[in-house]
């Protein structure tokens, strides 16, 4: 019987830092961890200091409160911010020394009149779409972009020290949008190279492209999930020098014996065949556990793996544990690193049909969060 909380993520500080050293060991080239998401659901600041503690030259989040937050912190390493609505405070952004993404003619005057407010020269990054269709500037717009971008570096109001993009099939490393994207990148380089931006890095790679593909590498690689040690590529994370950061516990809160063909849980979508042991797990879609999780996704409880049974309901899910010896209190494991025959985040999304990103990120709720390992405390 345990004696820790009801539900707790656990978080390997040591195993983010070790990533972190092997990916860059691996690239041999400065290296920018993202953390956004709340560090993939690691904790922020936390993650972002094993990150640097394991030689991250830099860190990445989405949007500007992510970055003032990591400076709140203490943290004082470069920070790139790439996700922006117009009226964004970009004072504040170049007030905190935060690089921030331009990808719009009307995104690049606003930096430009926050420069210009403020006094301080803005550190910025032009985003390309090469394909993805996401975030970046459009071929079409890229030409006025870089010109206006050089004639704001030429009056000193900007500083354009990158040029990026980003991947839509890096996960498939032999697929055609790969080479395609890479030639869209070059030439979105080249104008800009030619309009004068001429010292500004290049990065393209995120995570599956940093373990796969060493064409895309150039100045600067942009890993995330392979920083708290999941495979982009849906493997085995050891196969790339990877360990998961994260183990996803409860304590089971209650024990119950039921006779064959009692229906469990809402729309009692399970019934046992035989009189079983029940074990209630008190925690569910409020804290992150998918509600599609039901009857499908494994745990491992009493010293081996059961599927839930029935439904994840708001607050609790369901286990049939045959006759096996368990009572209130015991330990059940969502997901870790696999090493005590506990199932993975893979595992988790190969049950659920989705990525194991989503499963780390959207996990939490009421769930308290602990940290082990020294690396990066303060």
């Amino acid at each position: 019987m345990t004696n820790g909380p009801r539900a707790e993520v656990v978080v390997d500080l040591d195993a983010i830092a070790a990533n972190t050293a092997a990916l860059r060991t691996r690239v041999g080239r400065p290296l920018m961890a993202v953390v956004k998401a709340d560090g993939y659901g690691h904790g922020l600041v936390p993650a972002a200091r094993a990150a640097l503690a394991g030689g991250a030259d830099a860190l990445g989040v989405a949007v500007l409160e992510e970055a003032l937050a990591l400076r709140a912190a203490g943290v004082t390493a470069p920070v790139l911010a790439w996700l922006h609505a117009p009226g964004t405070d970009y004072a504040a952004a170049l007030a905190a020394d935060v690089e921030v993404s331009v990808n719009a003619g009307w995104a690049l005057a606003e930096v430009v009149e926050a420069a210009r407010a403020t006094g301080r020269t803005a550190r910025v990054h032009l985003c390309a779409d090469s394909g993805l269709s996401r975030e970046g500037a459009p071929a079409a717009d890229w030409p006025d972009l870089v010109a206006a971008a050089a004639r704001a570096q030429a009056d000193g109001g900007v500083d354009v020290v990158g040029l990026w993009s980003h991947l839509a099939y890096a996960d498939a490393p032999t697929h055609p949008t790969i080479g395609a994207q890479v030639r869209a990148f070059e030439e979105a380089v080249a104008l800009a190279r030619a309009a004068g931006l001429t010292g500004a890095r290049r990065h393209l790679a995120n995570s599956a492209a940093t373990i796969a593909l060493p064409d895309t590498w150039y100045d600067v690689v942009r890993p995330g999930i392979a920083v708290y040690g999941l495979d982009p590529l849906g493997g085995d994370p050891a196969d790339h020098g990877l360990r998961p950061a994260m183990t996803v516990r409860a304590t089971a809160a209650l024990t119950k014996r039921v006779p064959a063909g009692a229906g469990v849980s809402y729309g009692h979508t399970y019934s046992p065949r035989t009189g079983t042991t029940l074990l209630l797990v008190p925690v569910g879609y409020a804290d992150g556990v998918p509600r599609a999780a039901g009857n499908r996704a494994p745990v491992l409880a009493a010293g081996a793996r059961r599927t839930i049974a029935g439904r994840v309901c708001m607050d609790q899910f369901v286990l049939d544990v045959g006759d096996a010896d368990v009572r209130a209190g015991d330990e059940v494991v969502l997901w870790g690193p696999g090493d005590r025959g506990e199932p993975t985040a893979q595992d988790w999304a190969d049950a659920v049909d989705t990525i194991h990103y989503e499963l780390v990120t959207r996990v939490g709720g009421r769930f308290a969060r602990r940290y082990v390992g020294s690396a990066g405390a303060v």
